[in-house]
């Protein structure tokens, strides 16, 4: 359904070792670094046929996070939900709402962990048993 998603940024250097570090965990490589034709920076993470791009916002502004939205990331097993939480939290992210864990719910059990990265986006590990 997705091709990419992107985030704003106000640090793309802070930005690049934050997601550098956390999408390690979950397989990716570098990013293609790629300036918009305004000249704002921009870093583009592509792996398993998705990506996510982190970016100056183009019209100069500062960057703001979603309040309400949240970006979720598919784990392969539980552990790797607490890596990508804890390398996060390691990398200038903070942990938010419960621990990490399992959870039980309406959409059955899951393997969760809530960061916000250095910008403020809210980002979620996720493992569905």
């Amino acid at each position: 359904m997705f091709n990419h998603i992107m985030v704003g940024t106000n640090d793309i250097e802070r930005s690049k070792a934050f997601y550098d570090a956390v999408l390690a965990t979950l397989g990716a490589g570098q990013p293609m670094a790629n300036a918009a034709p305004t000249g704002h920076k921009r870093l583009f993470y592509i792996h398993n046929g998705s990506v996510f791009c982190v970016s100056e916002p183009i019209n100069g502004e500062p960057a703001t996070f979603g309040n309400g939205g949240t970006i979720g990331f598919k784990c392969d097993s539980p552990e790797q939900v607490k890596t990508f939480h804890d390398v996060a939290v390691a990398h200038g992210g903070v942990s938010i709402e419960d621990p990490p864990g399992l959870r039980e719910g309406g959409m059955g059990a899951l393997h969760l962990a809530y960061v916000r990265d250095p910008d403020g986006n809210k980002l979620c590990a996720l493992y569905r048993p």
